[in-house]
């Protein structure tokens, strides 16, 4: 997809044409386009069952969603999005942050926020802003004296009417190259900008004094449908500036030049008795002040005044502007004021308005230890992945399921405490020490395999020479010269094919101990003797459930977790790391197969595949969303493992268990896993190293 086809790429219709049923109701611009799971409230960290805690996994994700549409905005892709950690929240020109909090009502707002701000970089020139003060002609500090201004209060007005300038230049870039994500900035613009009670006081009397609070408040809410041009002298004129030249305005010093033109209006206009009350007001012909006589504007307690109000407010609303109707009406002939608490509320959402124009938004920290938590996540590529599985047998409609997918395994996320399946390598338990020795008896043993399969990585050439036909055998041309016209060759070149194995393995609690110890030693193998074959491709994954402590299994996830990916990792991973994987949690084998659907390759005609599956029991698992288990469970994931060898791979199946566990082997699993599956006494490794040794050197 080009750059251009990005800018015009429009959510909103795709929103419209799959209907706002589907969608989060809260979000509507967000919902279809984050990653899956980006909603789950449910926290896979947490010890305490009633207190949520951070979903760092959906934070991720909210994350990366959000970097994506900044890059597609701004065309950029070396705009960081990262959450606020410490310090203040202003853009730097570098990278945007966005607040840790994860209530839904906030996804809108601050993916408008995000692009509010990534647009910023890509579009204002900092450099300029930071060198403000050089640019302001010395006239209008001159000139600002007569109001009590010095220099350091004309930049920070004049710095205060170009931060809403450029706002409206960059908001009209927006909105004319990437019209389909307006509703994320009208969702940030209501959530830190607008308020009902500025939509009121914009309908009355307030701030239409001629002084800068006035001038300032009646600007920047120009674009409120509420405004009254005629507020104040000159704002007719000001609000043309704007909105007229925003096509012309291609840069920050362009906005700067309206700023300026901005700055001259106020300056003819606003009162010296208004900025300045050291400074006496002119007097009447009987000595009264021309300013706060009787009648004049803002003097309290006017008559025919009253106040209104939020449901009195609204009402006149829908009726029309809250000053009257024309007709003569008395009531409606008087003047609206605000009352006491309306007037606090208004000076509270002028404060707000005011950190908005300046940057100055509070996000939530995410705090160290949940960012170092965060970093391990995103460096494992964790994720949710959303399968289908159970059908509602009331519904029949399918029960969607999320599973938690590890992508990468590694020592920071090891070290970060989220897998309940993985130990913390500075407190490993006990079973570290039996799981390591396994581990290097495995490695032992795939050395030897090793030897026998790297025939497989091998070709064998076979020449036959002095034939009728075929190619010229160079060595026998002199020999033409002798009558001898057979000096033709053939050469027939014998390999193997390359190939793809994935083994899969259950770790969920019952494969503790014997089961464990073997399993893990016959992994190890495998892996070592596939490091030696130049032709072959390895993947380990374990699958288990991610246990967040809460009642009857509430907020479960099953876990699929990709321990080593021989195209990327080194055989030292699988000594290093893999003791530091234990048994947990329950078997949700065919919710986890289709999962990993995707990773598993198929076979082709250059290519073999193979799936590895240890097991050594029922699939079962349960939430609050499903209940996977019984009938349930056993036919998904024999449909599972149908669709893996439909892709051509070839299965092979073992039950890991004892004696008491064969019956078990030879019915159910069987069911699953084929005809083929087998039992595996639990303290024998060399069945499966046989097997693996025939199926590498088959050929088709």
């Amino acid at each position: 997809m080009n750059e251009t086809k990005l800018k015009n790429f429009n959510p909103m219709a795709l929103r419209e044409k799959y209907t706002a049923k589907a969608l989060n109701t809260k979000n509507n611009y967000s919902s279809f386009w984050l990653d899956s799971g980006w909603d789950n409230n449910t926290s896979i960290f947490d010890e305490e069952e009633k207190k949520k805690g951070v979903d760092l996994v959906a934070l991720a994700s909210y994350r990366r969603a959000i970097s994506n549409f900044v890059s597609i905005v701004t065309a950029k892709s070396d705009i960081k999005v990262t959450f606020e950690t410490s310090g203040d929240s202003y853009t730097n020109g570098k990278e945007v942050t966005i607040s840790s909090k994860l209530d839904d009502k906030l996804f809108d707002s601050t993916v408008g926020l995000a692009l509010h701000e990534g647009s910023h970089i890509k579009l204002s020139d900092f450099d300029f802003l930071r060198n403000l003060e050089s640019n302001i002609p010395k006239e209008y500090v001159k000139r600002a004296e007569v109001l009590g201004w010095d220099e350091y209060d004309v930049k920070d007005k004049i710095k205060n009417l170009l931060n809403y300038v450029e706002d409206r230049r960059i908001d009209y870039y927006v909105f004319t190259s990437s019209p389909g994500y307006k509703g994320y900035y009208h969702s940030m613009y209501d959530k830190y900008f607008h308020a009902k009670i500025v939509d009121k006081a914009l309908g009355t009397d307030e701030y239409t004094s001629l002084d800068w609070d006035s001038y300032i408040f009646r600007i920047i809410n120009l674009t409120n449908k509420n405004s009254n041009l005629d507020a104040l002298p000159g704002l007719r004129e000001i609000h043309s500036l704007i909105f007229r030249n925003l096509k012309t305005l291609n840069s920050t010093q362009d906005a700067f030049g309206v700023t300026l033109k901005i700055f001259h209006i106020l300056l003819d206009n606003i009162e010296v008795s208004a900025e300045n009350p050291d400074e006496k007001p002119e007097e009447g012909e009987n000595g009264e002040s021309v300013e706060g006589g009787e009648g004049s504007e803002g003097a309290g307690g006017e008559e025919g005044s009253e106040t209104m109000t939020d449901e009195e407010f609204a009402e006149a609303m829908k009726n029309g502007p809250v000053t009257g109707d024309g007709e003569g009406n008395e009531k409606d002939s008087k003047k609206v004021e605000l009352s006491d608490a309306q007037k606090k509320q208004l000076e509270n959402a002028i404060k707000k308005q005011d950190k908005f124009m300046k940057g100055d938004i509070t996000k939530k920290k995410l705090s160290k230890r949940d960012k170092a938590s965060m970093d391990a996540v995103e460096a494992a590529g964790m994720s949710y992945v959303d399968v289908a599985g159970v059908t509602d047998r009331w519904t029949g409609k399918k029960i969607p399921t999320k599973v938690l997918m590890v992508k990468k395994f590694n020592k920071a996320l090891a070290e970060s405490n989220t897998i309940r399946m993985i130990m913390n390598p500075d407190h490993r338990w006990n079973s570290f020490d039996e799981y390591q020795t396994a581990i290097n008896a495995g490695l032992v043993k795939g050395t030897v395999l090793g030897r026998k399969l790297q025939v497989r990585g091998e070709s064998r050439e076979t020449k036959w020479t002095r034939l009728d036909s075929g190619r010229i055998d160079k060595r026998l041309v002199a020999e033409l010269g002798f009558g001898n016209e057979r000096v033709f060759k053939t050469t027939f070149v014998e390999s193997y094919s390359d190939a793809f194995l994935h083994i899969s393995v259950d770790a969920s609690g019952s494969m503790g101990g014997k089961k464990w110890i073997s399993t893990q030693t016959a992994v190890a193998a495998i892996a070592k003797a596939c490091s030696m074959i130049n032709n072959v491709d390895l993947v380990i994954s374990y699958r288990s459930t991610q246990d967040n402590g809460g009642r009857r299994g509430a907020g479960n996830n099953p876990l699929m977790l990709i321990a080593y990916d021989s195209r990327v990792d080194k055989i030292s991973k699988v000594r290093d790391l893999f003791p530091l994987l234990q048994p947990s949690g329950t078997t949700p084998e065919g919710l986890c197969f289709e999962a990993i659907m995707k990773e598993i390759e198929p076979a082709s005609k250059d290519k073999d595949s193979y799936f590895l599956n240890f097991s050594d029991g029922m699939p079962m698992f349960t939430n609050d969303d499903v209940d996977y288990h019984a009938d349930t469970a056993i036919n998904h994931t024999a449909k599972m493992v149908k669709e893996i060898r439909g892709r051509g791979v070839k299965i092979l199946s073992y039950f890991i268990g004892d004696r008491w566990d064969r019956e078990r082997a030879t019915t159910t699993f069987k069911k699953m896993y084929g005809n083929d599956a087998e039992y595996v006494d639990v303290t024998s490794v060399l069945p499966i190293a046989k097997t693996m040794n025939k199926k590498f050197l088959e050929k088709n």
